[in-house]
């Protein structure tokens, strides 16, 4: 254990989906370490948990090569920041939670002055730019993987990691029910739901929302007995996709439930969201889904010209099942023309109980007790570390 009497631990994380993780391993470190100290870039969930905020998890919500590019003088004033606080006060461990960009850039410093580094979520390495392997590997102690293919990849070079299974599979309960779900939210239990997930990050929202609210009207053209529920993930969100709703001429037809994801998954028949952690968590509330992703010009471009993509499917579910059981679009092939029947396509597949069984395996899969198996893990480091200081020698 930590030669101090109360380690202390500091975690970065960025957005609300990292701000989930950090919280549930906050609390998971905690029962093993009872008077451990945390501090760090962290969400209202992190800091609700005891996590002492340096600066606030949302400050790193971006995504895309290009759409970074803006706000990298202010990303580069807190990565100063934070490493000097870091280097200054010497945490016995640096934890990156998701932020890969952010959190990859900062670690091989900080391992570097002998404090362990630990990045909580992988990137998809696998999937794109596989030579950052190595990078991540000089970066980083420990990789703490959310996907049972991502050990393996690890493992072939080298670098140390740790299957810990999936936090919303821990979370989630095997079964939903979609009445329940369906009062809770004010809508009719006897009438066919679509479920709206545009995402949580501006960028992304601003991108998805016109299309899917065109999506909206083209399925109303046709099926106008349907109801429509939208999720919203926070206040920008809501204002961009209440925008997009009204330019639709829609907007009265899409009730809004701010926040409640989970709920309005487990409400719908088939949803309609954008590519990401959203659709593992549809896959374990085991509902059929019509996954969208669209990025910026610019590192579309980039990505198509120089091949830097690998993965067969860019959907959670696809990657999990080794193929398409969902049906995914990206860029130019997000619009209503192709999401609309592919929602509809979804409604009357044959197969639900196939598919209801597959989403069924991959929770088994994943529920593995993940934020105890990750304190785990980084408690283990901690240990190595300090038996380190004790002979005398400098981790590596």
């Amino acid at each position: 254990m930590s030669s101090r009497a109360a380690p202390f631990i500091v975690l970065v994380a960025g957005e609300a989906s990292g701000d989930n993780l950090g919280a549930q391993l906050i609390d998971a470190l905690r029962a093993r370490l009872p008077q451990a100290r945390f501090a760090g870039i962290a969400g209202p969930r992190m800091i609700a948990a005891g996590c002492e905020p340096w600066e606030r998890a949302e400050e790193l919500a971006l995504m895309g090569l290009f759409e970074i590019v803006p706000h990298l003088p202010r990303l580069l004033r807190i990565r100063r920041r934070l490493r000097a606080r870091v280097l200054e006060q010497r945490p016995d461990v640096y934890i990156g939670v998701d932020a890969k960009e952010f959190n990859l850039r900062l670690a091989p410093v900080i391992k570097a002055h002998g404090i362990p580094t630990v990045q909580y979520v992988s990137p998809q390495v696998w999937a794109w730019r596989q030579g950052r392997v190595r990078t991540i590997g000089r970066a980083v102690d420990l990789i703490l993987c959310l996907l049972p293919f991502e050990k393996p990849f690890y493992d072939a070079h080298g670098v140390p990691a740790v299957f810990v299974g999936h936090p919303l599979a821990d979370r989630i309960p095997l079964h939903l029910d979609p009445y329940e779900a369906r009062d809770a939210l004010g809508l009719v239990r006897q009438q066919i739901c679509i479920g709206l997930l545009p995402g949580s990050r501006r960028g992304e929202v601003a991108r998805l929302a016109p299309p899917f609210a065109a999506t909206v009207k083209w399925l109303l053209e046709r099926r106008p007995q349907l109801q429509f529920i939208a999720a919203p993930a926070n206040e920008p969100a809501r204002r961009i996709l209440t925008a997009a709703l009204a330019e639709a001429g829609v907007a009265e037809r899409v009730r809004l439930a701010d926040g409640q994801a989970q709920q309005v998954m487990a409400a719908a028949d088939v949803l309609l969201l954008a590519s990401g952690t959203a659709t593992l968590e549809a896959a374990l509330v085991k509902r059929p889904m019509v996954v969208a992703y669209r990025l910026g010009w610019p590192t579309s471009f980039l990505l198509k010209t120089l091949q830097l993509f690998r993965a067969p499917f860019f959907a959670q579910p696809n990657l999990l099942a080794g193929r398409q059981i969902v049906p995914e679009y990206f860029n130019r092939q997000v619009r209503a023309e192709v999401l609309g029947p592919a929602l509809l396509a979804q409604l009357e597949r044959a197969d639900r109980e196939q598919l209801m069984q597959t989403f069924t395996d991959m929770h088994g899969m994943l529920r593995r007790d993940a934020s105890a198996s990750a304190a785990a893990a980084i408690v283990a480091l901690i240990d190595d570390g300090t038996e380190c200081e004790a002979h005398g020698e400098r981790r590596a």
